[in-house]
């Protein structure tokens, strides 16, 4: 045991006696990289451990307040039916699942709540109930995987419509595959392009994003092509999803569970089964890395796992 754990223990003793001599304590929240190699890489999160009853409005309040792509809310730190009760938020409203806040909750519920290596964390999302699994190193979590429910394939869209919305010449998306909506728990439109000269190149019209979305289930845009920055890499990723007061996120394990789904389901690797890595979130200085993994169990079902790493960066309390 070291310094900080020390500390850390003296911490937890110190919250439950005042705890059970009534007095109340601050909500401890905690800031990780979520999909970084690194710290500062890959998509932030803000994780709170609720200690004392935070209202709905309390909660969209803080997420508004610091405006990370999703901060989440644990709301107790005992289990229910096998997980434990999870919100997200966005900066605007709440949603029912997003992939880098529950590798990440489930990394601060090990770390901070079961505080020794157990295989597999649950999640109680209002989607259901999504396990991560944690690989580690030395003790310590490695990758984190969580096993998406099965995807949903909806509505087909013409290419011309997206390439106005992502200010792109229609013949720069690959006519061999569809524009569709995909949902695991949150849809998005998944859009393929041809090359990463383009995906580079997208500026989202804005006016004619929102008049899409009026009309859809997905509110959120994934683009992405089968060339890569990094040659270790086998697709790039952009993502745009204004609608939840995020321009573009740097990475995205809900609408990358969509991604691999599809490209089963289209054969766009040849293949009913596949393990890949895609990079995203270059175009705005946080690259990210998502390990995806998809296989086809029947015409009906597609198991799909997402996983990656988790890096600490700090802590604080609510005042």
């Amino acid at each position: 045991m070291d310094y900080f754990d020390a500390v850390d223990i003296l911490i937890i003793q110190a919250e439950k006696h005042f705890q059970n001599v009534g007095v109340k304590m601050a909500n401890p929240f905690y800031i990780v990289d979520v999909f970084g190699e690194k710290k500062y890489q890959g998509n932030q999160l803000a994780v709170v451990n609720v200690r004392e009853p935070l209202t709905d409005s309390a909660m969209q309040k803080f997420a508004r307040e610091i405006h990370f792509s999703e901060t989440t809310y644990i709301l107790s730190g005992k289990e229910r039916n096998g997980g434990y009760d999870v919100r997200i938020f966005t900066p605007k409203t709440e949603v029912p699942f997003a992939g880098h806040p529950t590798l990440g909750t489930a990394y601060i519920i090990q770390q901070e709540i079961i505080r020794k290596p157990v295989k597999t964390v649950g999640l109680n999302l209002e989607v259901g109930q999504i396990a991560v699994d944690i690989t580690y190193k030395k003790a310590q979590p490695n990758l984190l995987w969580m096993k998406q429910v099965n995807p949903v394939f909806g509505r087909l869209f013409q290419p011309q419509v997206l390439g106005g919305v992502l200010n792109l010449p229609v013949k720069a998306i690959d006519d061999k595959y569809p524009v569709q909506e995909v949902s695991t728990g949150l849809p998005f439109i998944i859009v393929p392009l041809k090359t990463l000269k383009t995906v580079q190149q997208i500026q989202i019209d804005k006016e004619d994003y929102f008049n899409l979305i009026k009309g859809t289930q997905a509110k959120a845009i994934l683009v992405f092509c089968p060339q890569t920055n990094d040659a270790r890499n086998d697709l790039h990723v952009r993502v745009f999803c204004d609608y939840y007061g995020i321009p573009e996120d740097p990475a995205t394990g809900s609408a990358n569970g969509c991604l691999v789904g599809y490209l089963v389901k289209h054969r766009y690797l040849r293949t009913s089964e596949i393990s890949i890595r895609v990079e995203q979130g270059i175009e705005i200085e946080r690259p990210s890395l998502l390990h995806l993994k998809a296989r086809e169990i029947d015409n009906e079902h597609i198991e799909v796992k997402v996983g990656g790493k988790v890096i600490p960066v700090a802590r604080g309390k609510i005042t």
